[in-house]
């Protein structure tokens, strides 16, 4: 069974039972919210023996930027896996964040694109950071302290110093964590291990020299869908990428729906300490939240999906209009 998703809580009959209230976009991203156990059972694994991850605190005051991302890192727990149900726009931010138990905020490019009219490729750096900078404005307004981080494709630039200018972009915006994935997005290829290697080190310097030095990256790596590659090069990449200042490593499945299988997770995170993040799909047949936890993986992320929930939500409720 591949690893993605829990199922959201809305049905087509919940829809049709709704069609004489008004366009429930907001209520449709509620009733998706995961169901996530506040008091989490202590799942016993070898992680809690081995696990290089801060101990978890209770938020203290956070006065700086590189406060709120040392809280960020903590988050990460392989008992308690941060859930990040990724937004898109100021609407989804403000829903998000008005969630009692949103831990932090992510977003996801690929929807960020599709609400600009463009794809997730053709995205570019101005418009990702023009988008975050209103997703942490909404934010800041309901929880200033709330943490948020940013899908930054492939850093936008083949050059070091031109990542190092987006980090410090995105930092200077209020961000406290990124994604970096390890293609090279205008060639369509993936990027020899040294470079994608030097990128990592380039985020993290580059960070630190934006004042913020506990910037989590979630270094992600396209190996596993590449012709010829397996899981051992994935694992080479988060290792590398782990040991170049990396805060956790995201193996994608592909966007031709490999996804990447129970047992696959059950490797890395043995093999990379838990320091895994892994992507749920909100459709039938994929494991469940609870399933996910227990395999010790630090970090959940949703990607575009509540974006396609929210589209759903809207085709279906303007067909039930426009009959």
């Amino acid at each position: 069974m591949r690893i993605e998703s829990i199922r959201p809580v809305c049905n087509d009959s919940a829809l049709i039972e709704s069609r004489n209230r008004s366009l429930g976009i907001y209520n449709f991203l509620f009733s998706c919210q995961l169901k996530i156990n506040p008091n989490p059972p202590p799942y016993k694994t070898h992680l809690q023996q081995t696990s290089i991850f801060p101990e978890k605190q209770p938020p203290t005051k956070m006065t700086t930027q590189n406060d709120i991302a040392k809280h960020f890192r903590t988050l990460h727990s392989p008992q308690d896996p941060l859930i990040l149900t990724n937004i898109y726009d100021a609407s989804s931010a403000s829903v998000i964040a008005s969630l009692p138990t949103t831990r932090a905020i992510a977003t996801a490019s690929f929807a960020v694109a599709a609400t600009l009219g463009v794809d997730d490729e053709d995205l570019t750096k101005a418009q990702n950071l023009s988008a975050l900078k209103t997703i942490v404005s909404t934010v800041r307004r309901i929880n200033p302290t709330l943490p948020v981080t940013v899908d930054l494709q492939d850093g936008y630039g083949n050059d070091l110093p031109a990542l190092a200018a987006t980090i410090k972009d995105a930092i200077a915006l209020g961000a406290v964590g990124c994604n970096i994935e390890d293609m090279d997005n205008a060639a369509g290829t993936l990027r020899p291990l040294d470079e994608a290697v030097a990128r990592v080190r380039t985020v993290v310097e580059a960070a630190r020299e934006a004042g913020c030095p506990d910037f989590a990256l979630n270094a992600r790596t396209d190996v596993l869908f590449q012709v010829g590659k397996t899981l051992e090069d994935a694992l080479e990449r988060g290792r590398a990428f782990l040991e170049a200042g990396a805060w956790t490593v995201f193996v994608w499945g592909g966007p031709g729906g490999r996804g990447v299988s129970r047992e696959e997770v059950q490797v890395l995170v043995r093999e990379l300490q838990g320091r895994v993040n892994v992507k749920m799909n909100l459709r039938e047949g994929f494991l469940g939240v609870e399933e996910i936890r227990e395999l010790g993986v630090a970090r959940v992320s949703l990607g575009p999906e509540l974006w396609k929930c929210a589209m759903k939500a809207v085709k279906e409720q303007a067909e039930l209009l426009l009959k």
